[in-house]
């Protein structure tokens, strides 16, 4: 059933060629297996969710309740097919574009497309701010990699996201501090007997879905062997602050879009925005870091500025 999408149609041509491969590589008679099952006319319809949408008057926890059920109605890719291709070094537009895709498809996702996904189901949500957090685990001489969407709204943290396990997705934004947040997950990892490594912070993500910058995904990489429980806790608080200094400075000068580069064919290499080189300055040597390139552009890769 995972061939055609939940309205019975077929999906895009790049998807399903990357489903074909998969199948032919573990089923003999994989094409033929695949082409049975596009052709069948009496497979029951399976209903495709409804992406939500909001009163004015609705509050912004009950809107996220919402974006939480929806991402969870798509139901986690068990397949080891990746749908959708996410590279994060793409401009945001980009991934927004991407998002707009997996709205249509309705097929099932993973942690990092359900932060992307996150985004674009709370962009007009502008008095909460977004930013991602990412967790490495160990696990019976195993290393793991999850993902999720930090919120913040009125002072209170919580997350959205899509886990295997209930207890690694969404938070309600209760917790009063970002520590509070982290250290919710951690226990929830304890409970599923994996060990928390290291926690990558990114910065608030823009509400400007015509943004050609980049996601900033790690400002803090805080490596919990390196760390005390309290410089943990410390760390964790001053990433949250330099959050709220951003937001209160207004991050500098407004993000590039599509029609403030009406003049401009393609930004020229080197030219960062003043933005993102206060972002990469800013950061904080947080038990590791990684050396920052102050040359680095947004992938602009497949990416055409419309007028």
């Amino acid at each position: 059933p995972f061939f055609v999408n939940r309205g019975g149609l077929p999906v895009n041509e790049p998807t399903w060629e990357r489903m074909w491969r998969h199948v032919g590589r573990i089923h003999p008679e994989g094409e033929r297996v695949a082409q049975r099952i596009r052709g069948a006319a009496d497979l029951p319809k399976i209903p495709i969710p409804s992406v939500p949408a909001f009163q004015p008057s609705t509050p912004i926890p009950e809107r996220l309740e919402a974006v939480q059920r929806y991402i969870r109605e798509l139901q986690y890719n068990h397949t080891g097919t990746q749908f959708f291709e996410i590279k994060k070094s793409r401009p945001l537009t980009g991934l927004m574009d991407l998002a707009k895709e997996m709205t249509k498809e309705a097929l099932p996702i993973k942690c990092l497309e359900a932060v992307i996904l996150g985004i674009y189901l709370t962009n007009n949500m502008t008095t909460l701010d977004r930013f991602p957090i990412s967790f490495k685990t160990h696990f019976s001489g195993n290393y793991f990699r999850h993902i999720v969407l930090g919120v913040n709204f009125g002072g209170r943290y919580g997350a959205l996201g899509i886990s295997r396990r209930e207890e690694l997705m969404y938070k309600a934004p209760v917790f009063r501090t970002l520590s509070e947040l982290i250290f919710d997950f951690e226990e929830a990892y304890r409970r599923c007997w994996h060990t928390l490594k290291k926690v990558k912070l990114g910065h608030c993500v823009s509400h400007d879905p015509h943004s050609v910058e980049q996601i900033e995904w790690k400002h803090s990489i805080l490596d919990l062997d390196k760390l005390t429980r309290e410089d943990f806790r410390k760390e964790l608080e001053r990433h949250a602050r330099d959050m709220r200094l951003k937001i209160g400075k207004g991050t500098g000068p407004p993000s590039p879009t599509k029609d403030r580069k009406k003049d401009v064919s393609s930004p020229q290499r080197g030219q960062a925005s003043p933005h993102r080189r206060n972002s990469r300055g800013d950061r904080r040597p947080s038990g590791e870091k990684k050396p920052a390139d102050s040359k680095a552009m947004p992938d602009l890769n497949g990416y055409q500025i419309r007028v």
